[in-house]
């Protein structure tokens, strides 16, 4: 996602150097101010040309006609994508932290992420975000093929909790072209079923993807393909996410900050947090196949968050897994003018001591 500008090492550094001074003031930066506190060795002329190259193409910009620069959208994505390393001491901090403080073995596990949320709280100084775990324990206690109509077969799986699924799915064209009596494809149904039941019984629905099923193309030459197809659609299911319970922390400490001075845009993002879970739910929970990158931690930077009350604000964010499944997600919600190699080291810490946790045997 990061912008394809073209800077020299100068740009790049003058750049950094303004992002950092407004994340640390949130006053516009001037030349004067770059030139006194970072060592850039360059005459304020020579930054104030560079900060007007960098104006130009976008990445900076001003708030007033005779201001300072601050950052755009596009300035804090160069940022985050080339110019920073997230911060492995603060990382080791909030690790040795939750390690201090958590138990989830004695308080249950929805208090220890509500006690994770209230540390990253704390320790980042904006909103935390943690969503509740994905049940995927649910197992497979009962599968079979029903013929519907000569060409179309249905899937009913019954789970441990005994709730019913359904899949329609056309059956194949014989190979020979022949046709066969409705009574010799409801026998060979049932063999599939049988079938299905040996291998698919008290499975998890998340482990379907995994399993080996090169064994279908030797007992059940025809139906290989559907078979595979009926399962695919099994599997895609399982993988659809449901919305979970989101816990969350350190409002009141982020509204202090500066940028959350209009009431009416505190109003919007406090009730899209506590009203609006179900839109800001899949925002925060992203399956890494639907993240376009192979970067662990997700940052959305002002307008590339898709929720209007968030278009101010930078959502830092990462999943969490239980083995190799994702099943939640933990985030930081913050201003734009966000410390990025804290929040991100943050999160990524967090979302790996939480899938350490969701890992232990049991």
């Amino acid at each position: 996602m990061s912008q394809q500008v073209s800077l020299t090492n100068r740009q790049q550094q003058i750049l950094w150097a303004t992002i950092r001074h407004y994340i640390a003031t949130a006053e516009p930066v001037g030349s004067k101010a770059l030139a006194t506190e970072y060592d850039l060795s360059v005459s304020p002329a020579t930054i104030r040309s560079c900060m007007g190259v960098l104006e130009k193409v976008g990445l900076l910009y001003q708030p007033h006609t005779s201001a300072g620069r601050v950052p755009s959208d596009s300035g804090y994505r160069i940022y985050v994508d080339q110019l920073i390393t997230p911060s492995d001491t603060l990382g080791r901090k909030v690790e040795h932290l939750l390690a201090d403080h958590l138990n989830w073995e004695e308080a249950g596990f929805e208090a220890f992420l509500r006690e994770a949320a209230q540390i990253l709280a704390t320790v980042s100084g904006y909103i935390a975000l943690i969503t509740l775990p994905q049940n995927r324990s649910t197992r497979l206690r009962h599968l079979q093929l029903v013929q519907i109509e000569p060409s179309r077969v249905m899937l009913i799986v019954v789970t441990d909790s005994y709730e019913t699924q359904s899949v329609l799915m056309e059956l194949p064209q014989l190979a020979d072209d022949t046709t066969q009596d409705e009574s010799m494809i409801d026998r060979e149904l049932q063999i599939l079923s049988n079938f299905l039941n040996s291998k698919l019984r008290e499975r998890s629905l998340s482990e379907l993807a995994t399993l080996d099923w090169s064994e279908l193309d030797r007992e059940f030459a025809q139906y290989a393909d559907f078979l595979k197809r009926l399962l695919a659609d099994l599997t895609r299911r399982a993988r659809t996410p449901v919305p979970t319970q989101i816990m969350i922390r350190g409002i009141s400490e982020v509204l202090r900050q500066p940028e959350f001075s209009e009431l009416q845009q505190v109003k919007s993002l406090v009730h899209l947090l506590e009203e609006e879970q179900n839109l800001l739910w899949p925002v925060i929970f992203e399956m890494p196949e639907t993240l376009g990158s192979k970067r662990r931690v997700k940052v959305r930077i002002g307008s590339e968050n898709p929720l209007e009350p968030m278009r101010t604000c930078t959502l830092v964010s990462a999943t969490y897994k239980q083995g190799e499944v994702p099943v939640g997600s933990v985030g930081i919600l913050g201003p734009t003018r966000m410390l990025y190699e804290n929040a991100i080291a943050l999160v990524e810490t967090a979302a790996d001591y939480l899938t350490g946790a969701l890992s232990q045997p049991a």
